[in-house]
């Protein structure tokens, strides 16, 4: 179970995204690949039909704009098994008219392609993609895959929706992640209109943290469990998505934001291993509870032996194991 205190209420307004300076608005280019303005494509990154070019089997997907903008990035499925993030990035790309955009939309669906064609969280060389970036042409599959996409997608844009579930047998509310400390990327959250912030600046690794810090200012949309697709979620997504294009001059959203609570700070209340057995909780997502507030329960299945596992702080339920063993 998540525990998590409220830190502050304050929204941030920040001004919409930068649009790299240009004389000419033309087509735009990426891996081999010309698109017009007013035109969508959906290709390869990698053409290579070899051994190793498999591993770089990611479908892209650039909508260019008929004027120009801003280049937002789409990125999902760096975990193979949070499929719902497919959808969404699948649905947010379908309803963009290109002509009707400003600026460029450069999506990628499916980022660890062989994860998540078995539902398997990590790459084939059982490494975390999303601990692998900005990557390395000389290091593992995953660095490898990690440092492609940086360097031939990521660094061609000025600001990135990174998209994700819970993992593991978890489940998330709805929420946005975000470095508060950078005002760009807050804006972005805020705009977002999930409703729920946490604040962090991301480890060390991920694709969040390794692009904030490049410039280029992002945030992760956190929402529902792995290995399913859930309609509401999807949505939620798909309308953050839209709202971030909105907010950035690319595309007009008629979707209402939801009023953005900040949370300062977040942890896991976590079961001692002495008491181990099958988890049940009592609480659900969005829950507020007070400290000492019982949380869930382990019965021992061979002594039926019970403890209840409380909440140490007051605060707001957004993470939560699945009833499990």
């Amino acid at each position: 179970m998540a525990k998590f205190g409220v830190l502050a209420m304050a929204l941030l307004v920040c001004t919409a995204g930068v649009v790299r300076a240009a004389d000419t608005w033309g087509a735009f280019e990426i891996r081999g690949q010309t698109i017009a303005p007013g035109e969508k494509s959906k290709f390869s990154f990698s053409k290579e039909r070899t051994f190793e070019g498999a591993f770089l089997d990611i479908p892209i997907f650039v909508a260019r704009g008929a004027q120009a903008g801003p280049t937002l990035c789409v990125t999902s499925a760096i975990h193979g098994d949070e499929i719902n993030s497919v959808e969404i990035a699948r649905r947010a790309f379908a309803g963009v008219d290109a002509k009707r955009l400003k600026g460029t939309l450069v999506v990628l669906p499916v980022i660890n392609a062989a994860g998540f064609r078995v539902m398997q969280r990590y790459m084939p060389d059982r490494r975390d993609l999303n601990r692998s970036f900005p990557g390395s042409a000389q290091g593992s599959v995953a660095a490898i895959v990690a440092g492609a996409v940086f360097e031939d997608v990521v660094k061609r844009c000025d600001r990135l929706v990174d998209l994700h579930t819970g993992s593991n047998y978890r489940t998330n509310m709805a929420q946005i992640r975000v470095d508060v400390n950078n005002p760009e990327a807050l804006a972005l959250a805020e705009h977002f209109g999930a409703g729920i912030i946490v604040a962090g600046a991301g480890l060390e690794g991920t694709l969040r943290r390794e692009a904030t810090d490049a410039g280029i200012p992002s945030i992760i949309y956190e929402s529902g469990p792995p290995y399913v697709f859930i309609e509401k979620e999807i949505a939620t997504g798909e309308r953050g998505v839209r709202n971030v294009m909105d907010f950035l001059g690319m595309y007009e959203s008629e979707s209402a934001l939801e009023p953005a609570r900040l949370l300062g700070k977040s942890g896991w209340v976590r079961v001692p291993k002495w008491q181990a057995g099958i988890f049940l909780p009592t609480v659900k997502l969005g829950d507020r509870v007070e400290k000492g507030a019982v949380l869930g329960s382990v019965t021992d299945p061979l002594t039926d032996a019970r403890h209840e596992i409380v909440s140490d702080i007051d605060g707001i339920v957004v993470g939560a194991a699945l009833p499990q063993v």
